[in-house]
């Protein structure tokens, strides 16, 4: 295994672990619970959830994997704070599209070879890539990654 190898490796580790840690937090809360804040007047947790599934969901096309499966929720998780909507998903919508596009991501990732980790992600332009090859595939897993574990330290506060 040569470095390339190595290290697309560890970041795929690093992604999944994330996403397991997600799943038991997520997955272990009822319809009550996801509407707790995370603190007085902040997030609830099922905005949290509705983000990261909004902005996993955005990677598909940025990887170069497919369309977004759910792009409506960009304007009631991304777009806009949470409570700003009047309606926005439901709790069981969130679940069911978590599940979803982390199983589509999932599925892309195992047919990614590390040369393809390392091919400029589709925001990146040609000439931006050119002068900066980090502008690349494996940048957006690290990143999204980080994303994902900051919000997981977010929600960790709701339980409290």
């Amino acid at each position: 295994m040569g470095n390339e190898d190595a290290y697309v490796t560890l970041g795929l580790k690093a992604w999944k672990a994330q996403i397991d840690r997600a799943d038991k937090l997520f997955g272990g809360l009822s319809s009550e619970e996801v509407l707790r804040e995370i603190a007085p007047g902040r997030n609830r947790l099922l905005y949290l959830w509705g983000h990261l599934t909004a902005v996993h969901d955005a990677m598909l096309p940025l990887l170069e994997l497919g369309d977004q499966l759910h792009p409506e929720f960009d304007v009631a998780f991304v777009s806009n704070p949470d409570k700003s909507q009047a309606a926005i998903p439901s709790h069981e919508q969130v679940r069911q599209a978590w599940t979803r596009v982390n199983g589509e991501l999932s599925r892309g990732f195992e047919r990614m070879s590390s040369s393809d980790w390392l091919q400029r992600h589709s925001a990146a332009s040609a000439e931006d890539f050119a002068k900066d090859n980090s502008r690349n595939r494996f940048a957006i897993l690290l990143s999204r990654t980080n994303h994902l574990s900051y919000h997981l330290g977010q929600a960790l506060l709701a339980r409290k």
